[in-house]
């Protein structure tokens, strides 16, 4: 027989991996100063977006000689923006673990048709970072957003590489330490860890990434929003916040209220305190029963951020089946929404932990997952 329910529910049960929950403090009101109705191109939204760039690179910790753009269509198009402006000019490696990762093999393989070579590790495990030849062009996700497997530091990247490394860093921004000066390209998106909303992408440039794009031109035609040069030279407006198109204000806004909030809650590291004790009371939790665990095979790449699990019961008939039945009891109770697994993923659950998430929610949806887990074997039974 299932156990009773809890007496306690979390305060806010949203844990989705994306759009992810708003900071905790998030009101309407704190939008009232968005430049709406205004053009992005006059002063007061010109003002506005090198703020969210210049922000950024404060709380980051990002050199002043790199670019920091904002482009459109989330991390999506900043990772397409650079792989189509940048990839050609010499061999690649392409490394995939999870969905997304797969996706930009996809890209780079089939639609760009470069000839690379693909390095690849089954869902919960990592390709091994070292055994890379970073004189190629090197492509990869940071932290795997579908399987809960991150870079657990850039160690293996050499300094005197002379390829490229093009990081999609959209669930790792924010939570995770990022070694600039071993990334000539990274991108991450506002919905992620910040909790901003979605539609915006951010794209980091390196100097050599920018040396690059001035003295290279891929042969395939490029669409004018991804173009970053013009007669040779890098557009330098696009980093100074005169973007390519048009962006939302609102979002905008929304943006640098999430970010004055990181600041204020102890800017990188506070942010990366606050994602691992999240992630921290789910690790605990796993370590404690029998039944669930964590998807990532290695405790040293496990993510902070999206922490993927596995129900490892023998009870258990059809693993698919009864992990949605468990999220779909636990949202329908309203203690815990959208935490089901990837749909590429294997079957389990994936619980955000970003900084905007209060570790009193999880340690209060911890108790409902183990009654939503025990109420399912027993309808099993």
């Amino acid at each position: 027989m299932a156990t009773q329910q809890p007496a306690t529910r979390p305060a806010n049960p949203r844990f989705s991996s994306g759009p992810c929950a708003k900071i905790p403090t998030f009101t309407l009101d704190q939008l009232s100063d968005a430049a709406l109705g205004r053009s992005h191109r006059a002063a007061i939204g010109k003002t506005k977006l090198k703020d969210a760039i210049e922000t950024t690179r404060e709380i980051l910790g990002i050199p002043a000689d790199y670019k920091i753009g904002i482009v459109p269509a989330s991390d999506t198009g900043a990772v397409e923006m650079a792989m189509w402006s940048l990839l050609g000019a010499r061999e690649a490696t392409m490394v995939a673990w999870e969905s997304f990762g797969s996706g930009w093999v996809t890209d780079v393989v089939k639609q760009l048709k470069i000839d690379a070579e693909v390095k690849t590790a089954d869902y919960g495990q990592i390709v091994d970072m070292a055994a890379l030849d970073y004189n190629t062009d090197v492509v990869f996700t940071w932290n795997g957003t579908t399987s809960g497997v991150r870079v657990p530091n850039g160690d293996a990247i050499p300094a005197d590489r002379e390829g490229l490394t093009i990081c999609d860093a959209t669930s790792a921004a924010f939570a995770m330490d990022l070694p600039w000066d071993k990334l000539d390209v990274t991108t991450f998106s506002w919905q992620k860890v910040l909790g901003g909303e979605a539609a915006h992408g951010m794209l980091i440039l390196s100097p050599r990434a920018v040396e690059r794009l001035e003295s290279y031109t891929p042969a395939w035609p490029m669409p004018k929003i991804f173009r970053l040069t013009k007669g040779g030279k890098l557009i330098e407006g696009i980093f100074r916040g005169e973007t390519i198109n048009t962006p939302s204000m609102l979002a905008v806004e929304d943006y640098l209220v999430a970010l004055e909030w990181a600041k204020s809650v102890g800017g990188l590291q506070g942010m990366i305190k606050r994602a691992t004790a999240n992630a921290q009371a789910i690790w605990d939790f796993c370590d404690a029963r029998d039944w669930i665990a964590n998807l990532a095979d290695d405790a040293a790449t496990r993510s902070n951020t999206s922490v993927c699990l596995k129900f490892t019961d023998d009870r258990i008939k059809d693993g698919a089946t009864f992990a949605k039945a468990v999220a779909k009891r636990l949202e329908a109770e309203g203690v815990a929404l959208d935490i089901g697994a990837y749909r590429d993923a294997p079957a389990g659950l994936r619980i955000w932990c970003g900084g905007t998430v209060e570790t009193a929610d999880i340690a209060a949806m911890l108790p409902w997952l183990e009654w939503a887990f025990e109420a399912e074997i027993a309808v099993q039974a």
